[in-house]
């Protein structure tokens, strides 16, 4: 089949477009060639996406099977991309997020049929924050693509060439050895996906012409904090401790949750149902999800060849990690309470 992939260079995007050239597919990609090399094998068209001339460009004389939009992030410019793909796809494979629907993290077994977040298909960037947005290009595609359309809502991804600085920035400081902060519980279980096991489900299901909307999540509680740093200590051959401090003492040192401590959460009614949503309808439709200790490996695999100091990640990566000096601080503090 003919897919174009409007993104495709970055994370999730470019493990798409390498299972859809695995699976055989003739590749179009379209981005600003600017966060990524383009993958070998694919016919590569460079431009912005929020320039209506290079969209112009990009359908003259070109017609696809279907389309998966992986950089997708304010409805207006989404909008403009739909009504000019209309005609030139059959099919439209919208890339969103978890996000988009108010009750994360909230909500306990969240599901496709959850409501989202309140967000017309034309809205600009200053509507709202992230989610919001997300919500308001899922109506852009599901209500102006003259075609058919699937939604695809990932939860917490992970993977080789990851760009937010999630787990690159965990077995980093786990690489460097010694005493590590550890947040909380290691029995919270948690619930990981790999950006390949999404790759997969996406293009398998939009190769098949599938509609509707899917939360690919992964399997609740296939791994617990415990057991994915403990990987990292194991794939690293690091020498590290890590030393648990009670979610208490972490607040109490204004320590943040999801930066700091990347994908640490306590345990509050604000989040009570982060770990928790339903993926049930794309496992019953074929999503298939490798054991997050593979994926630990493998991003090690990946990022153990860069340079410490190269490790940014676009400005993502550089968000995560408690600084050195506070980390120490903190572990003094548990070390006199304990």
């Amino acid at each position: 089949m003919k897919i174009l992939v409007i993104g495709g260079s970055v994370f999730l995007g470019r493990a798409i477009v390498a299972e859809a050239l695995r699976q055989g597919h003739e590749v179009t990609t379209f981005n600003r060639g600017k966060s990524g090399p383009d993958a070998p094998g694919v016919e590569a068209v460079h431009g912005d996406r929020g320039v209506s001339a290079d969209l112009d460009r990009l359908v003259e004389g070109r017609t696809w099977d279907l389309v998966i939009d992986v950089c997708g992030f304010v409805p207006r410019v989404v909008l403009d991309s739909v009504r000019r793909l209309s005609g030139h796809a059959g099919h439209y494979t919208f890339i969103s997020s978890i996000s988009a629907f108010p009750g994360f993290p909230a909500e306990m077994e969240l599901n496709e049929d959850s409501p989202r977040h309140e967000c017309p298909p034309d809205a600009d960037s200053e509507y709202g924050d992230y989610g919001v947005l997300k919500a308001g290009c899922e109506r852009a595609v599901e209500e102006h693509f003259d075609g058919q359309t699937l939604i695809i809502d990932p939860g917490l991804i992970l993977g080789p060439y990851e760009n937010v600085g999630r787990l690159p920035w965990w077995l980093t400081r786990i690489a460097r050895g010694g005493r590590v902060l550890a947040p909380g519980d290691p029995s919270r279980a948690m619930q990981l996906i790999d950006a390949r096991d999404i790759a997969a489900f996406t293009v398998d299901r939009a190769a098949k012409g599938t509609t509707g909307r899917f939360l690919t999540s992964g399997v609740p509680g296939n791994t617990t904090y415990g057991d994915w740093l403990r990987d990292c200590v194991e794939v690293t051959g690091s020498d590290a401790e890590l030393v648990w401090v009670d979610d208490s003492v972490l607040l109490e040192h204004d320590v943040q949750m999801w930066t700091e401590m990347p994908l640490w959460a306590p345990d509050s009614p604000e989040m009570a149902g982060v770990w928790l949503p339903s993926s049930a309808k794309a496992l019953a439709a074929g999503l298939t999800c490798r054991p997050v200790s593979e994926t630990v490996r493998d991003t090690w695999a990946w990022l153990k060849d860069i340079p410490e100091d190269q490790r940014s990640f676009g400005s993502s990566m550089l968000s995560h990690g408690i600084d050195p000096e506070k980390e120490a601080r903190v572990l003094a503090a548990w070390d006199a309470r304990s």
